[in-house]
């Protein structure tokens, strides 16, 4: 079966406790939603911040999950105040950027893109550039951590642009400024609607004379127009989310999602360049249903796009907000799409092959750690 193949394979049942086990990749993860509710209520303190909502650690995880499930991606994002408000310091971005990799490395996870946007973080006095290094510090120091504990896991940084901000050709800058110590790449996130990828092309053309890797958020609130703009006009390598390719899938009538191919499936333009040029989706199903991108997990595109053939990848966009890690990612699809060990390692194969790190480290990853993973779990 190639990495890619688009059936599902019967196998052992998935429980939660293998699938925490199971080698995972995450390509699409926000440090400042990914958050400890108590490092936040810590960090508050220290800082002297004294909005949050409460100083409670639990009551605040469950706040933040309570206005993420909006079902708007304006609303969503308003809960991102108080975890931006509390990382303004070089230690406070160090200790958050540990703790992220501690946390995803404790779920199995082996490799992980984990993208910030440094703009943000700038009300202290810090520099752009020093609030990089102290980002990578962070990861440096997990990493170690991690290693020690007998779960390592290799992370890189993207280092994002806000879209409704004029800063984007400054931020790719700083991300090829800092290529050799961490950042693998670039993206552009923050409401979609009225901010179109277009408006940062100077970035773009930066970052391709450059000859370095990008992801835009495109495809989530707004729909197929955003995503041709960014693979069409922007150049884009991976599409962040992405989901609304859908709208450009027509399916035939009474379509049987027993059916592992879809046959007679139409494709238009943007949804055929997409899955011919093996355009990544990093899609992310529990976010997608908080945001209102789809009405519920039911109805997300995911198995369908799977099954056609996309490459598809598993995320977990804001672990504070959605409450969740990669493994209840794939429990939550397990259930509701009937997956097994080998659709997952399909999956997990898919984003480390379009990771954004060189392709010898890429396959190290693939043929020493991903696959010898799986098989101990599948007993081949």
């Amino acid at each position: 079966m190639s990495a890619e193949s688009a059936s599902v394979t019967p196998a052992p049942p998935v429980s939660p406790g293998a699938l925490r086990r199971a080698p995972k990749v995450l390509l699409h993860d926000h440090l400042d939603g990914g958050l400890r509710p108590a490092t936040i209520v810590d960090l508050a303190r220290e800082s002297g911040y004294d909005e949050l909502p409460t100083q409670d650690p639990e009551q605040l995880g469950r706040w933040f999950v309570d206005n993420a499930n909006a079902g708007s991606l304006v609303r969503y994002l308003r809960t991102f105040g108080h975890t931006v408000a509390v990382m303004q310091t070089a230690a406070a971005l160090r200790r958050v950027a540990l703790e992220c990799v501690e946390d995803l490395a404790a779920d199995g996870v082996v490799y992980a893109e984990v993208r910030f946007a440094p703009e943000l973080h700038l009300e202290q006095g810090l520099t752009l550039d020093e609030v990089v290094a102290a980002v990578l510090d962070g990861f440096a120091d997990g990493q170690r951590a991690a290693a020690a504990a007998g779960r390592p896991i290799v992370v890189g940084c993207l280092v994002t642009a806000m879209r409704h901000a004029a800063r984007s050709t400054e931020i790719a800058e700083l991300a090829v400024r800092h290529r050799r110590s961490g950042v693998v790449g670039f993206d552009i996130a923050g409401a979609e609607a009225g901010n179109p990828p277009t408006r940062h092309l100077d970035a773009f053309d930066y970052l391709r004379a450059q000859c370095m890797r990008y992801t835009i958020h495109a495809g989530e609130a707004f729909g197929l127009p955003s995503i041709k703009e960014a693979i069409g006009y922007c150049g884009a390598d991976r599409l962040g989310h992405g989901v609304r390719v859908i709208d450009d899938v027509v399916l035939p009538p009474g379509a049987d999602p027993s059916d592992e191919s879809f046959v007679g499936a139409k494709l238009g333009d943007i949804a055929n360049y997409v899955r011919d040029k093996r355009i990544p989706l990093e899609l992310c199903p529990s976010s997608n249903v908080q945001t209102g991108a789809v009405a519920d997990l039911a109805s997300h595109p995911f198995n369908i796009l799977a099954r056609l053939r996309f490459r598809v990848t598993v995320n977990t966009d804001n672990r504070l907000m959605g409450d969740t890690t990669m493994s209840r990612e794939c429990g939550l699809l397990a259930d509701r799409f009937g997956y097994g060990w080998a659709d997952f390692e399909r999956f997990t194969v898919n984003a480390m092959k379009s990771a954004f790190i060189p392709f010898d480290q890429r396959m190290t990853l693939i043929d020493g750690v991903i696959k010898p993973g799986y098989a101990g779990l599948t007993g081949a």
